[in-house]
């Protein structure tokens, strides 16, 4: 079985010549003919270089891996029980889906409390989630999560100052983080990430002070890519503005010869990358120190799909800094751009890495040292895959990490709202009305509970908040099958493995396997 598709994909617009006659080793066609115009990923690099190496069209699109990976979550069922209530009652009266409590608590003191157990990612400076930002935020506040918001902000708002290689304002970061909290109502919290060139600029000290913010996230990275972000640049200011704040910015856009070409039309986009971090414990516990003394209540950290040891370290650090949230992110994750080959064939994939996960807390736990509140993050998208996560890693997995499902759902919402404005509503659509009220089925309860506010809200948060409602609801709804009225109650055994190789990998036993002991009791009695 072949789990990569080689050399041809919608997410680099690229497709073999003879699509029916693929090698499944190489991905190319299995006769490359003379004279094809080149539309497979050779082809296309032939006369576009590197830029192929991005999916595209970027600004516009967010990307995920299309890698079939050997284990993934519906290799997971979720078990059900006829027996008994935990969390309320034994009484089928009382014990109804309704009565699931899907609320939490995170952070050392327990402090930060959800109305559901979402975590949405950093959101960077890509263009995409740039455009939807307001209804993100608004609609992750009003639905009782926790906004993360991404790296390089700062450094890519055009309005930003900089004096001394310090921010002093940014419009576009004072937007992002006064968004969500125009609309918070004592759930959740906006955290800010920082990678290398942001904390030198004092990215995080700057929100602290200036902002009001009171949670930072430290980044080692992601699961979509094992170098630092990037984006394409159209304009050659831009450029030269991000390489001169010390970005690298490719090809060099100070360059005589780059900026001739660049004005011939020969290229029409520079790529600014960021640099890699350094993991050091020490530096890394200093910072940690510093962050607090700068005002941080909350100190977050965010790992990528890296090899076992630095998950280890991850974890270890998380314990000895005793952080409020680690949030781990498997392989294959959403981007507003990664490399895109680096995107399938990087990394530790979601189950294997949040298995390892599990072992590791679980060895801290033994030995009586601290653990850190955990987020899964990793091609989340609906209630079965939220349920079985916190299963998998219960009772350390606090919270699951979604970030291209909600930002789907707050472009969607936000297309709706314009086709409404522009009296060009789909009929897809157009089948539940034409009003904004009529559309969203979450918006008579939203204008019940702002009153005139209501208007105010953009669609884009109409779609966030009816998106993690459908996702609350479904979650409530498995949870009672389980017989779990809160989510402390959601266990290891709530969830068996449907192939050896997910039993292997996780720990969780087979579907045959379970419940063997009890099996016997029962029957023998």
């Amino acid at each position: 079985m072949a789990y990569t598709k080689l050399n041809r994909s919608a997410a680099t617009l690229t497709k073999n010549r003879t699509e029916g006659s693929v090698s499944p080793f190489s991905g190319m066609c299995v006769t490359c003919v003379d004279g094809c115009i080149g539309m497979c990923e050779i082809g296309k690099s032939a006369y576009r270089g590197t830029e192929v190496l991005y999916p595209q069209p970027f600004g516009i699109i967010t990307a995920a891996s299309e890698k079939d990976y050997p284990v993934d979550l519906s290799h997971f069922t979720i078990l059900g029980t006829a027996v008994g209530a935990q969390g309320v009652a034994a009484d089928s009266d009382v014990a109804t889906f309704e009565k699931v409590d899907v609320e939490t608590a995170i952070g050392v003191d327990k402090s930060i409390k959800l109305k559901i157990p979402f975590i949405i990612p950093g959101m960077g400076s890509t263009n995409v989630a740039k455009q939807n930002w307001e209804g993100l935020a608004k609609g992750a506040a009003i639905s009782g999560a926790i906004l993360t918001v991404g790296e390089n902000v700062c450094a890519m708002d055009d309005e930003s100052e900089i004096r001394n290689g310090r921010i002093v304002r940014s419009p576009d970061m004072e937007n992002r983080v006064g968004f969500y909290k125009e609309w918070q109502d004592g759930y959740g919290t906006v955290a800010v990430q920082a990678n290398v060139e942001d904390t030198r600029l004092g990215v995080q000290e700057y929100v602290i002070e200036k902002l009001g913010v009171e949670t930072v996230e430290l980044k080692w990275g992601q699961g979509a890519k094992d170098i630092g972000g990037e984006v394409k640049i159209k304009s050659l200011k831009k450029a030269q503005d991000l390489y001169k704040r010390g970005y690298i910015v490719l090809p060099n856009p100070e360059d005589p010869s780059v900026i001739r070409a660049f004005e011939r039309g020969s290229f029409k986009e520079f790529e600014r990358h960021s640099r890699l971090g350094m993991v050091e414990e020490e530096a890394f516990m200093a910072r940690v120190e510093e962050l607090r003394k700068a005002g941080a209540k909350y100190v977050f950290l965010k790992t990528g799909a890296y090899r076992p040891a630095d998950l280890a370290r991850a974890v270890k650090y998380a314990s000895k800094a005793k952080l409020d949230l680690l949030t781990v992110d498997g392989a294959g994750g959403g981007t507003g751009m990664s490399p895109w080959r680096m995107m399938n064939e990087w990394g530790i994939p979601s189950v294997e890495i949040w298995s390892l996960l599990y072992q590791y807390l679980k060895k801290l736990d033994e030995k009586g040292e601290f653990i850190p509140d955990v987020c899964a993050a990793g091609g989340i998208t609906f209630e079965d895959q939220i349920y079985k996560v916190l299963a998998l890693g219960a009772p350390y997995f606090k919270a699951v990490g979604m970030a291209r499902s909600p930002l789907a759902a707050a472009m969607v919402g936000k297309t709706i709202g314009k086709r409404i404005k522009e009296d060009q509503i789909p009929v897809y659509v157009e089948r539940f009305g034409n009003k904004v009220e009529e559309i969203f089925s979450t918006a008579s309860e939203l204008n019940n509970k702002y009153g005139d506010r209501f208007e105010t809200l953009p669609t884009g948060a109409l779609g966030v908040h009816g998106y993690f409602k459908r996702l609350n609801q479904g979650l409530r709804q498995l949870m009672a099958g389980n017989r779990k009225f809160k989510l402390e109650y959601i266990s290891r055994d709530d969830i068996a493995a449907l192939t050896q190789d997910a039993a292997n990998i996780s720990g969780i036993p087979y579907v045959t396997d379970v419940d063997k002991e009890e099996v016997e009791k029962i029957l023998n009695s």
